[in-house]
């Protein structure tokens, strides 16, 4: 049976990688990482994927194959190409609805990184009588995720890192000890499940991709505009982005949403 890690560049997946090198989970055949874009995932989780883990890996005999969603015809589509089409009624980002802050579809997830694996790994003759195993970076400390999936005949879901007992906090240990460095939070610069610490320091720190992403939220409120829609936000808190998330911020916590609805690498089943 073809046993594959679901790479998301983030800390779990990551530490994942080095533990299958290191020949602490069983055999590995290969880590598909699902890019759902550069002009979407964060440009410092596709930096650390190219410039330490691919190099790393290679050296040490672990495959590491780059995906991306192709379309019928053949081309490739970005999430933020997707997000962008002007003929598109759909928005396939959780954002939130303006009543209550609640996100909407997630539709990003399964069609940019579940069925981009799903596929490469049917090409590579995994079929329903011979369905593969995809080992998912789900830690300790989100153990609460692990009924979450929809299930598929096409392959299996395993946990070595709970069956290790390892935390967030463990992995990041795994990685620093195998001599690399810990790899940021693995999420589209984008994605509407930050919490507004996370946007306050993209604005303060990140300016470049906070407008980028403002400006996202602004165009698809145009388009809703023009189908007599109600505004969508990339916050709960029912206002542009750029008026949710002040240029000055007194303090960075702004408390603690429900941990379901962060979207590092695990959540995205990556």
């Amino acid at each position: 049976m073809m046993r594959v890690i679901s790479y998301g560049g983030g800390v779990q997946s990551t530490a994942l990688c080095v533990l299958a090198v290191q020949g602490k989970i069983g055999k590995v055949d290969a880590a598909l990482f699902a890019n759902v874009g550069d002009d979407s995932e964060h440009p410092a989780t596709c930096s650390y994927v190219r410039e330490q883990m691919l190099p790393w890996c290679a050296e040490r005999g672990l495959d590491v194959h780059e995906l991306h969603r192709v379309k019928r015809d053949g081309s490739r589509e970005t999430l933020m190409e997707n997000l962008l089409r002007p003929a598109s009624r759909a928005i396939n980002i959780p954002v939130r609805m303006p009543d209550n802050g609640a996100p909407g579809n997630r539709n990003c997830t399964e069609t940019f990184k579940i069925l981009v694996i799903r596929r490469w790994l049917r090409s590579h003759g995994v079929t329903k009588n011979a369905p593969a195993t995809v080992l998912v970076g789900f830690s300790t400390d989100e153990i609460h995720r692990v009924n979450n999936r929809r299930l598929s005949p096409y392959d299996i879901p395993e946990h070595p890192l709970l069956d290790l007992n390892l935390s967030r906090q463990d992995c990041k240990r795994v990685i620093a000890e195998a001599g690399l460095p810990v790899p940021p939070k693995s999420a589209c610069y984008f994605c509407p499940f930050h919490r507004p610490s996370k946007w306050a320091r993209m604005r303060r720190d990140e300016p470049a991709l906070f407008w980028k992403a403002a400006e996202l939220e602004h165009i698809l409120n145009e388009r809703r505009d023009t189908l007599g829609r109600d505004h969508v936000y990339l916050t709960r808190f029912g206002v542009p982005l750029a008026d949710a998330i002040q240029e000055e911020q007194p303090e960075l916590d702004f408390g603690t949403e429900l941990g379901a609805e962060s979207c590092d690498e695990g959540y995205c089943w990556t």
